[in-house]
């Protein structure tokens, strides 16, 4: 099946996000995988998944400098909806190496020292979480930065060779708090101080009315460098056909 294929058949206008995931997972059992990060976004996701049953993985990357929020909100979600969720690290080499040389705060100091830490926390534990999976679902939407809105619903990783899905690209936040009230969610309670993209503690500060999504992550960088590296390519490299075997 190629891509353009699939995004006939999943049709997401015409769909509720619970029977998109029903339909992804049915058409790739035990190779469809979910990140969740604990925003709100992943939480309504995990919510589906998991009221559902559904036959798809659920992992996170748990890159040590979380908020104790996040935390508690992980041990929340296991216990409200009993599942796994799979934690992946990173190479304790690396980051003792890393700080041995930079110490903890290297990533003040410049994009490039900020990138060489997200690689080792984050991007090389994801290329581990990843391998040989065919699709990942991811909690993006659209207007959550302008690199966001430029992606599209359903795209070709290159970097992983894998499809990717973001059920909820359409939605407002708005949309997802709501939908988040009505079902109970457990969800971060930083997102009720201002927090609305949440990732680790030092590179993480909550905004202000009128801000932008992103705004709050890694904001003593350039607007320009506001991704880690797990979402900032995908858009690029959409292949014409993909075949999924």
């Amino acid at each position: 099946m190629d891509i353009h294929s699939l995004t006939q058949e999943l049709q997401f206008e015409n769909k509720s996000i619970s029977d998109l995931l029903k339909q992804i997972s049915n058409l790739f059992p035990k190779h469809t995988s979910f990140s969740t990060s604990f925003g709100l976004e992943d939480q309504v996701i995990t919510h589906i998944i998991a009221s559902e049953q559904l036959p798809i993985s659920l992992f996170t990357l748990d890159t040590g400098r979380q908020f104790q929020e996040t935390y508690s909100t992980w041990a929340k979600t296991l216990i409200q909806y009993g599942i796994e969720i799979k934690s992946f690290t990173p190479d304790f080499d690396k980051v003792s190496e890393l700080l041995s040389k930079k110490g903890p705060s290297s990533f003040y100091e410049s994009v490039a020292n900020r990138k060489e830490c997200c690689g080792i926390r984050k991007i090389e534990p994801l290329r581990k979480a990843l391998k040989g999976k065919k699709i990942w679902i991811t909690g993006i939407r659209a207007d959550q930065s302008s690199n966001r809105s430029e992606m599209k619903p359903i795209e070709y990783d290159s970097t992983h060779d894998l499809i990717k899905i973001h059920p909820l690209f359409n939605w407002s936040f708005e949309e997802v708090r709501q939908y988040a009230k009505e079902h109970g969610i457990p969800y971060n309670p930083l997102h009720d101080k201002g927090f609305v993209s949440i990732g680790c503690a030092p590179c993480t500060r909550a905004i202000a009315n009128g801000e932008d999504f992103r705004a709050g992550r890694w904001w003593w960088e350039d607007q320009s460098s506001k991704e880690c590296g797990l979402h900032s390519v995908a858009h690029e490299n959409i292949k014409d056909t993909v075949l999924l075997k």
